[in-house]
């Protein structure tokens, strides 16, 4: 690549996002005397609303956040499967899979929220936090009373989904403009969500599940069909975590354990580490296939074993020695592609990061599962509620059964690395089977091969199987790949199929860095709305 695209770089603090609304919201409350933390709260608001098509407080959420000389803490906002979600229950609606779009897709509780309470409680007692909850909801109460532009992502997926969604409850008439698709740059409000947004941050955000405002959820999810109730919503409680870690030969490598497949990303890393060689072209036939085929490895142990991490037969960090690396690598060609099955597919979602003046570094992903989750949105609160719920099966033997008060399967892993030479790492991309793949091209890029983490972000990426509106299984791979990266993987065996040179299909990646001296550099997809915040 002849032209290398410059990093954001900044030397107190630096905020990345998918909307570049959100990034400003964090890097003003950084500004403000906030950390890391409060700041990924603001964020995390302000994208709820600003990016609505992707995720929402109906939705769930993980952290991963990093203070230095410590190791990480891991955060998992993720509801549970209603009480009353039973396979009998499912059964006797007729059903033989769990449907995508309407009330009984919207099975799970929505962490999320709970996960904003939990680490603004954590962050008051380790950090000395002051902000007052008011001021980090403040821009995402604004936005959603104000109005936001409509994004292009936005127009595009409204367009797209709109035949399948406006006929469930509450979707029409509040992401459609009078029965039509809102264009690019319209005014788009949502005053439902900005009074419940406002009411959460003066009684507090627990008020959601426990309060005023879990009575009128519960009423609201019943009325539309979903079987979740009042109880469910009040036993619910974000829960913290230990993260896993890679041993590499460059540093720490952490993601999140079950129910998310952040194993999946920390194998996939685990084994490039033995198969990347010096010289490799990062754009290259041979780094694509290491990649891929890694990839492949990861997602038949996920499939055989990541489930509710009470229901696991194994430690995942077990699978992450030395030794079972090296057994994992010893299958690989360097020349022939392995057969490949079928990947879980979409998911709708947002990766944030942030890290402030003191170092406290903060890896972040925020979800509804597919594009505008179940499709409800409740008439009371503006809440769009997610269906990451239909990611259970309702065949009692398989992996991920819907079983009452169970968590289910998730894409969503927030990554963060703390590299040997002082470096940490925070990164992350959105979109099903496609996040373990874009965080080890972003990862193996910068740490491996030395790139920048714009540039890193910026160049060409693959996705094998498929993910939010594709349902294809074969190998997709950005135009900018040279003709002969494409052939060499052809002769390999790939099936591939060629996309657009910046192809949202590709998620939505982010990267900051953080040097040994605090300097710090980052970078944000040009696939997304998206920037780096830095000062």
């Amino acid at each position: 690549m002849s032209h290398v695209p410059n990093a954001m770089r900044g030397s107190r603090a630096m905020a990345v996002a998918p909307h570049a609304l959100a990034a400003q919201s964090a890097m003003a409350v950084m500004r403000e005397g906030g950390n890391a933390v409060e700041a990924m709260i603001a964020a995390a608001a302000s994208i709820a609303v600003v990016y609505p098509h992707m995720n929402s407080i109906g939705g769930d959420g993980f952290w991963l956040i990093s203070r230095p000389g410590q190791e990480p803490v891991a955060l998992d906002a993720c509801g549970a499967s209603a009480l009353g979600a039973s396979l009998a229950h499912y059964r006797e609606q007729g059903l033989t899979s769990i449907p995508f779009r309407g009330g009984m897709a919207a099975n799970t509780v929505a962490g999320t929220l709970s996960g904003w309470h939990a680490a603004d409680v954590w962050q008051r007692q380790n950090l000395n936090g002051r902000l007052p909850m008011t001021r980090l909801l403040a821009d995402a109460v604004d936005y959603a009373r104000r109005g936001i532009p409509v994004t292009m992502s936005q127009h595009r997926c409204t367009a797209a989904k709109q035949n399948e969604l406006e006929g469930v409850s509450g979707f029409a008439n509040t992401f459609l403009s009078q029965g039509r698709v809102p264009q690019i740059g319209e005014r788009f409000c949502q005053p439902r969500l900005a009074a419940t947004l406002e009411h959460l941050a003066k009684v507090g955000i627990d008020d959601f599940y426990r309060g005023e405002l879990a009575c009128s959820v519960a009423e609201d999810l019943e009325l539309a069909g979903s079987p979740l109730r009042l109880q469910d919503l009040q036993r619910h409680r974000a829960t913290w975590r230990t993260p896993l870690v890679l041993q590499h030969s460059r540093g720490k490598v952490f993601n999140f354990p079950p129910p998310t497949q952040g194993l999946v990303s920390l194998l996939i890393l685990g084994q490039l580490d033995r198969l990347l060689e010096p010289g490799m072209d990062p754009c290259g036939a041979s780094f694509v296939h290491a990649c891929v085929e890694s990839t492949k490895r990861a997602f038949a142990i996920r499939d055989r074993e990541i489930t509710d991490p009470l229901h696991m037969s194994i430690d995942p960090q077990s699978l992450l020695t030395s030794e079972s690396l090296d057994q994992m690598v010893s299958s690989h060609s360097t020349q022939v592609a392995a057969p490949w099955g079928a990947g879980v597919g979409p998911a709708d979602t947002v990766w944030m990061g942030v890290v402030d003046n003191d170092g406290v570094a903060v890896s972040f992903i925020q979800s509804l599962y597919h594009e505008f989750g179940s499709g409800i949105v409740l008439p009371q609160s503006g809440v769009n509620w997610q269906n990451r719920g239909c990611s259970f099966s309702l065949d009692a033997n398989a992996r991920n059964p819907l079983t009452p008060g169970r968590k289910p399967f998730h894409t969503l892993n927030p990554a963060l690395a703390h590299l040997s030479d002082g470096r940490t790492l925070v990164y992350g991309n959105m979109g099903g089977d496609g996040q373990p793949q874009s965080q080890s091209a972003v990862f193996s890029r910068i740490v491996h091969f030395g790139m920048n983490p714009q540039a890193a972000i910026d160049a060409p990426r693959w996705l094998l199987g498929r993910t939010w509106g594709k349902s294809t299984e074969n190998l997709k791979l950005e135009s900018r790949f040279s003709s002969d990266c494409q052939q060499a993987l052809a002769a390999m065996g790939h099936e591939v199929e060629m996309f657009a040179a910046y192809d949202e299909t590709m998620g939505h990646a982010g990267a900051i860095v953080r040097h040994a001296n605090g300097m710090l550099e980052g970078g944000s997809d040009p696939r997304s709305d998206g920037s780096v915040a830095g000062w």
